[in-house]
């Protein structure tokens, strides 16, 4: 495990999640623990701070969980995982153990009680300082066709209290 500043993987970040097919968001409310496939996010800084504001659908499980929370962990994975990235994206912590479904495995985060999926990558441990339901008053005309169940995001803005790369899976 090797500490890097967050901003000088930032581009690598979020290339992943944008264009590579996505990255691990992991939260944890006492036992009940779950992860899920993100493709949007954001990296800077607000509030003098580094911040990685992510995006839940209130009808995903992962909201019933990361609404009760105050921490995240983010694992970007830089050795494929496509298959892991797909099983999370396209099924729910509701009907199944996602961890055994698809064979991830964690380890125990730093900074944070959130576990981090153990993989080949970088890892962002967040503290949630933030949160806040879209308002589809305030949305652009040129966004509705992203919400046509009228499915409306909640942002939650974590404080990057740890940062690290990976070069192989940890196995604690």
């Amino acid at each position: 495990m090797k500490q890097v500043e967050w901003s000088t993987v930032s581009e690598e970040a979020m290339k992943q999640i944008g264009e590579g097919g996505g990255a691990f968001l992991t939260v944890q409310e006492g036992e009940r623990l779950n992860t899920m496939t993100i493709g949007w996010a954001l990296l800077g800084i607000m509030w003098g701070r580094p911040v990685m504001t992510v995006a839940v659908r209130r009808s995903r499980h992962t909201f019933g969980i990361i609404e009760h929370s105050a921490e995240f962990t983010v694992s970007v994975p830089l050795d494929g995982r496509e298959r892991e990235l797909a099983y999370c994206g396209s099924n729910s912590g509701r009907d199944g153990n996602k961890f055994e479904g698809c064979g991830l495995s964690v380890f125990p985060g730093v900074e944070v009680r959130v576990p981090v999926i153990d993989l080949k990558g970088i890892h962002f441990e967040c503290r949630i300082v933030y949160r806040n339901a879209l308002s589809p008053a305030l949305l652009s005309d040129t966004l509705t066709a992203v919400y046509p169940g009228k499915d409306y995001h909640t942002l939650y803005f974590g404080e990057i209290v740890n940062c690290y790369v990976t070069d192989t899976t940890q196995k604690r």
